[in-house]
């Protein structure tokens, strides 16, 4: 009898789609993509995309995370936090790198790893 063997295309990844409304704590092994709005702790082992739209309260901590909607709280990054154009972000971060594109908003500290 042969096993079946898994094979990771690498696209694996979790979405809440805008007009969802999330109140309490978030888990992901996988990618993450928030457009809706989360009001909690966000905790994810892969990448995490704050889209256009999105709103977050609550803090954030992930491997890398690309900004592009509204954080309020803290934000945690192993590896690269990118904050795109469109970004608002009030909060403190701890991150092992930080991009920062003309436009984003960043209110708070920043300690590099």
């Amino acid at each position: 009898m042969k096993s079946k063997e898994i094979v990771s295309t690498g696209v694996a990844h979790n979405a809440l789609a805008l007009g969802t409304v999330i109140k309490g704590n978030m888990n992901a092994e996988e990618d993450l993509r928030i457009d809706g709005k989360v009001e909690g702790l966000i905790e994810c082992a892969g990448k995490v995309v704050i889209g256009p739209q999105a709103e977050i309260i609550g803090d954030i901590r992930c491997a890398n995370a690309d900004i592009l909607g509204k954080v309020t709280g803290t934000i945690e990054v192993k590896e690269v936090l990118s904050l795109k154009t469109s970004s608002q972000l009030a909060g403190d971060v701890v991150a092992g790198k930080i991009e920062i594109e003309p436009g984003a908003s960043f209110n708070g500290t920043c300690k590099m790893q």
